[in-house]
């Protein structure tokens, strides 16, 4: 019976070579589209030849010591818009909820207001230290 190690390292190298054969694949058909006059798309947020970007990794676009060197205008990329935010709509519905029921836990204001509580936390802890709440124990109560 082969051991484990053996077969997870077969495997491996069968997704090394598939990935490889994709990726010359994938080189010959952007060849044959840049000579039929069309254009290459890549997924947005992707730099080519990468997977999906790990945690903690800078952004494609973020300056760093290989693209600092490099001028603006070579970039084709266009920056990302970012939604503007709307003034603490949630931090505001979570604090008229606690003022209509004083003594709301998080999960109740949660439940009401059809969002995850674990963003709420976030918000009323800001909310507590701009002192428009008070917390006792885990009950809120308006300030």
């Amino acid at each position: 019976m082969p051991s484990t190690s053996n077969v997870l390292d077969e495997a491996l190298n069968l997704v090394k070579k598939r990935l490889a054969e994709l990726d010359e694949e994938r080189q010959r058909l952007e060849r044959a589209l840049a000579e039929l006059g069309g254009t290459v798309t890549r997924r947005p947020g992707r730099p080519p030849g990468s997977g999906k970007r790990g945690p903690g990794r800078p952004r494609k676009n973020a300056p760093s010591a290989a693209s600092a060197s490099a001028s603006p205008s070579t970039s084709t990329a266009t920056p990302r818009r970012r939604r503007r935010r709307r003034g603490g709509t949630r931090a505001d519905q979570a604090v008229a909820l606690v003022e209509q029921n004083p003594g709301i836990s998080a999960s109740e204001i949660a439940k009401q207001m059809k969002i995850k509580p674990n963003y709420l936390y976030r918000v009323l802890g800001e909310m507590e230290k701009e002192g428009r709440v008070t917390k006792k124990g885990r009950e809120y109560h308006p300030a």
